[in-house]
């Protein structure tokens, strides 16, 4: 019944922490995407894909104690940082997934996280549009996301990110 929200405490634990909510969906965007057993609904927003099922998990996760949540100003706006809370280390050993889900796609889930919010929107915004060729979606890149300005450099930057972490799980499957 829980395995969804496992699967979500399980990828927060794996990076120990995300800061935004934005980043918090693109990484669990790409990473269903990528293969990873996420099944959230996601349409597209203005920040790209967003999945309302996701935030509302989230929100739970927060209720139930598994994870918390630290509201902080920065330069006029507000930012989240999300860490996995004692209790879902507790919930997460009970249920025998400690240190076990996503063990393989370890590196690949860090790699995201290292990565800006403004990166994973593109490279989430690109995962959403395909399977159009990439002609195709580069020039509906530039459509929807006209304020970001992403340059020809991020977007083939965007595309060699999704090739490599496709590659890195898929090479130990």
């Amino acid at each position: 019944m829980l395995d969804q929200h496992v699967n979500v405490l399980s990828l927060l634990q794996r990076v120990g922490e995300i800061t935004g909510r934005k980043k918090f969906q693109k990484i669990v965007f790409i990473s269903k995407k990528l293969g990873m057993p996420f099944h959230e609904k996601y349409d597209f927003h203005r920040y790209g894909p967003y999945s309302e099922e996701l935030s509302l998990r989230l929100e739970e996760l927060q209720q139930f104690g598994f994870i918390s949540e630290i509201k902080e100003e920065k330069a006029g706006y507000y930012q989240y940082r999300y860490q996995v809370a004692a209790n879902g280390e507790h919930f997460l050993k009970a249920k025998g997934n400690d240190h076990e889900t996503f063990e393989h796609e370890k590196n690949v889930i860090q790699a995201m996280n290292a990565c800006s919010s403004k990166f994973l929107e593109l490279v989430s915004t690109i995962l959403f549009l395909q399977p159009a060729d990439k002609e195709e979606i580069i020039r509906k890149v530039h459509m929807v996301k006209k304020t970001q300005k992403y340059s020809e450099q991020d977007i083939d930057r965007a595309y060699a990110h999704i090739e490599g972490w496709r590659k890195a799980i898929n090479k130990g499957s």
